[in-house]
């Protein structure tokens, strides 16, 4: 063998590194609570079999997936110009475009396929709608060229619930409706939280996110509008009767810290980037807690009977109660997640 062979050979990404690459180009971290969100949603909306969580879940990842892996491509510029996403398969050269793209339309046809097939095609339609919306609509359009581009944008990651509501019943009501509205109103304090301390990145990048356009203090001015907003609906699905009395705790609660949040961010100082990062990092505990409560009043029975067999209403409540209290205590000290760790 040659000293040119040897060389080529040693240059080729080993097999599970390469593996690794491309379940990296999935973006599995962002894709775990909108699963949950699905999940959640689905035992509200009746009494799904393990079957049809399975598939439906397994065809939300793929979708995901499909979306995560052509954003990788399209956005490879981006992510080699920014820190925190220099060393993404794509953008580090390890995955071609081309292969991403191959890639990320391969998930997205099996995705279609395999819930068009084995839940039903509203959910397929409703999933595909969420490939091609965080595609062509974020991705390719609003990302580089509006500050609005997550408010948008964000409605493709708050399409999850309506899925798994499809999913579960065949159809759409008023109640995965709101249920999307929560995560769309959630979705631009959480990010642009985020954004506040990677202003500097994405101005080097010439992506015009808010806090690069219009500075810090309208920035965190609208995510206190926004966090402000999104108690009121997130309070409905109690006020509707689809959510118990803990959801209903929770999301006052939450909701309250929430705008406290938001509020001491917006008078921070423009060396603090604590305020910012524990917003982001409450935002994403906040939305697991929210959707983790409607479980606790959906009438599942399923759930209902896993909660009585343990005594679980009375245990629930006292769980629930010193978890939101701890919430209350912790969510104003300082954090040490770093926010590529989350």
């Amino acid at each position: 063998m040659s000293g040119a062979q040897t060389a080529a050979i040693s240059q080729r990404p080993a097999a599970p590194s390469l593996l690794r690459d491309f379940v990296t180009l999935t973006k599995p971290k962002v894709q775990s609570l909108l699963l949950f969100t699905t999940v959640t949603t689905m035992y509200v909306a009746g009494d799904p079999s393990l079957k049809l969580i399975f598939l439906t879940c397994l065809g939300g990842a793929l979708s995901a997936g499909g979306a995560g892996a052509i954003n990788h491509a399209v956005d490879r510029d981006i992510d080699r110009a920014m820190a925190r996403t220099a060393d993404r398969p794509v953008a580090s050269g390890r995955i071609s475009a081309r292969a991403a793209i191959a890639f990320g339309v391969l998930l997205g046809c099996s995705s279609f396929a395999l819930l068009a097939l084995t839940v039903n095609p509203l959910a397929a339609a409703l999933s595909l709608s969420g490939l091609f919306g965080y595609v062509f609509v974020y991705t390719l359009w609003l990302k580089r060229t509006t500050p609005q581009n997550i408010v948008i944008g964000g409605a493709a990651g708050a399409l999850p619930p309506v899925i798994g509501w499809a999913a579960a019943t065949g159809e759409i009501g008023l109640e995965p409706i709101i249920l999307f509205l929560i995560i769309f109103l959630w979705t631009p304090p959480h990010f642009w939280a985020l954004s506040l301390n990677r202003s500097d990145e994405y101005a080097r990048a010439g992506v015009p996110m808010l806090p690069v356009v219009a500075g810090r203090a309208a920035t965190t001015r609208q995510i206190l509008i926004y966090s402000v907003l999104l108690v009121p609906t997130s309070v409905l699905p109690w006020a509707l009767g689809f959510a118990g009395t803990i959801y209903g705790a929770a999301a006052v609660i939450g909701g309250t810290v929430l705008i406290v949040l938001s509020f001491q961010l917006s008078r921070s100082s423009e060396a603090d980037r604590r305020s910012a990062h524990r917003l982001f990092v409450f935002s994403i505990f906040y939305l697991f807690v929210l959707f983790a409560a409607l479980l606790t009043g959906s009438g599942n029975h399923r759930w209902s009977s896993m909660l009585s067999s343990w005594g679980a209403w009375t245990v629930a409540e006292n769980v629930q109660a010193e978890s939101l209290a701890r919430l209350v205590r912790t969510a104003c000290s300082s954090t040490t997640v770093r926010a590529d760790e989350v």
